[in-house]
């Protein structure tokens, strides 16, 4: 890596930073300058706006998640296991990033009634991941061990909905065994869609 990809990929990890505690719009050239001890010109050199600086820390965010949370998961059998693996990694990604905050879910909270490139990223990579979800349920359809008639999309939901409370009860009330609880729901999903035993 030379050294202006040293400096950019310097600039992004610190633009990570504050944008997982301050959020995207509390990310500012001037901030991330003055974290980085460096001029707003050099890092307006780097990134040539705002915007683009906040589209650059959404995709090294999504690129972080995507390593943790499915690619190790990809290694496990397809059905039940790799969906469990996916689930326990999104758990531990989203207690590790509880105390600091998780761009994905503040980036909602921030652009969800706005328009604009950053929306449009954020929506981009937020559909992209429900897909990843979505393939890995109608994988264990497939196998068998969902019911046929499942339908994966509101599967997909209802986990979003556990890795939302986890998130909540660990950020905001630093809720203790709120791991279990997020492991119990989903066992108690996953026999709401298992099949009928065949007698």
């Amino acid at each position: 890596m030379g050294k202006g990809e040293q400096t950019r990929a310097g600039i992004v990890d610190a633009a990570l930073q504050i944008a997982a505690q301050q959020g995207l719009e509390g990310l500012t050239i001037g901030q991330l300058a003055e974290h980085r001890q460096m001029s707003k010109s050099g890092v307006f050199a780097h990134f040539g706006s705002r915007e683009e600086l906040q589209i650059m820390v959404l995709e090294a965010h999504e690129a972080r998640f995507i390593a943790d949370v499915l690619r190790p998961a990809l290694a496990r059998p397809r059905g039940l296991e790799r969906l469990r693996a996916i689930f326990e990694a999104w758990v531990a990604r989203t207690l590790y990033t509880a105390p600091h905050g998780c761009i994905f879910i503040s980036g909602a909270a921030e652009y969800d009634d706005r328009s604009g490139p950053v929306r449009d990223v954020l929506v981009r990579m937020v559909r992209g991941w429900q897909r990843e979800l979505v393939r890995a349920v109608s994988q264990s359809i497939e196998s068998g061990q969902l019911e046929h008639s499942t339908d994966p999309e509101q599967v997909v939901f209802e986990l979003h909905g556990i890795i939302l409370t986890l998130h909540h009860d660990g950020r905001l009330l630093r809720s203790s065994g709120s791991a279990e609880r997020a492991y119990r729901a989903f066992d108690r999903l996953m026999r709401s869609f298992a099949p009928e035993p065949v007698f």
